[in-house]
């Protein structure tokens, strides 16, 4: 448990020490947002914000992780998705930023990028963590035999998070803070389970590096995580599910970035389907916010009801282990 507390507390330092830094380099170099048009009216005064803080976010992981990990396969499964993730989203920040546009990598390439990252968990689960290719629902307590449909389960996870975390980061500190939740939930998970201390100690490094970038992040914040954050701490949540067989309880333990994701798809197809939008605008932290809600009352509150499905996810997995 000391090590464990011991990086956490580390990477929340770097992020609070470097950030600062960072900010300033970034501001020197105009890297900043660039928002939508069709976005909330308030927004637009955030644009030039300094972006890509997920930079630091991954350096405040990667320095305790590597220097104390006992580099577990599990755990080097997991940080290595989480590190591709954040790659590919500083290549779609990098397009951004660059271009002066808010679209970035064309979607093709996201996909492919996905499923490789999707493959990679697979080998390492199947192969070297010697996990089963079956989805566990501990809800229920039965166990389905996927066989040769494991990686395309694996491949709805990855993409179904990192879209998931990527749509939640829209108000200031709300990705960072609800990541932060998600993930300490993840850190008892691993924790209580026997075998999953490097786990356990990815998670603490994470959630770690999530608080103290929530330093800058939030309201009104000085930096954004783009892409590369969003990206890269969807990556490592949906590897944490995968490697604690949680693939159905990461429906419940993500809960508030499911009820954002369902928010687009379910605007989306009543728009194209009956011409008529169930949302002022989604995700749905943007209908709050143009209903009235001021930022900081919608995060304080969405804060709230991912820690409520963080803990009953974790209430669940407790259960089904003893």
């Amino acid at each position: 448990m000391g090590e464990i507390l011991i990086a956490g507390t580390a990477s929340l330092l770097i992020c609070v020490f470097l950030s600062p830094r960072f900010i300033a380099f970034l501001r020197a170099r105009e890297f900043g947002q660039h928002i939508r048009e069709e976005g909330p009216a308030g927004h637009h005064a955030k644009a030039g914000t300094p972006t890509m803080g997920g930079i630091i976010i991954f350096i405040a992981v990667s320095v305790p992780f590597l220097l104390l990990s006992d580099y577990d396969w599990r755990a080097v499964g997991v940080y290595v998705a989480a590190m591709a993730s954040a790659g590919l989203g500083l290549l779609d920040d990098a397009q951004k930023v660059f271009k002066r546009r808010s679209l970035g990598l064309q979607g093709r390439w996201k996909l492919l990028a996905t499923v490789a990252i999707s493959l990679f968990l697979w080998w390492v689960a199947t192969q070297e963590a010697g996990l089963s290719d079956t989805l566990r629902l501990r809800t229920i307590d039965a166990t389905i035999d996927l066989g040769p449909f494991y990686p395309v389960l694996i491949y709805l996870v990855v993409a179904g998070t990192t879209n998931a975390v990527n749509l939640t980061d829209g108000l200031d500190g709300l990705a960072a803070g609800c990541s932060a939740i998600v993930l300490l939930a993840y850190l008892g998970i691993t924790f209580i389970t026997t075998g999953q201390q490097d786990l356990a100690l990815l998670c603490g490094c994470l959630v770690g590096a999530c608080i103290g970038f929530l330093w800058f992040n939030a309201f009104p914040a000085t930096i954004f995580m783009g892409d590369t954050g969003s990206l890269g701490i969807g990556g490592a949540v949906a590897g944490l599910a995968i490697m604690t067989k949680t693939e159905e309880l990461l429906l419940l333990l993500g809960g508030i970035f499911v009820v954002e994701a369902l928010s687009v798809i379910i605007q989306v197809f009543s728009f194209q389907t009956f011409r008529k939008r169930v949302f002022l605008m989604a995700p749905i932290h943007h209908h709050f916010e143009i209903s009235g809600w001021s930022e900081t009352k919608i995060i304080l509150r969405f804060w709230i009801v991912a820690a409520v499905c963080s803990a009953i996810g974790f209430t669940i997995y407790q259960q089904s282990v003893t």
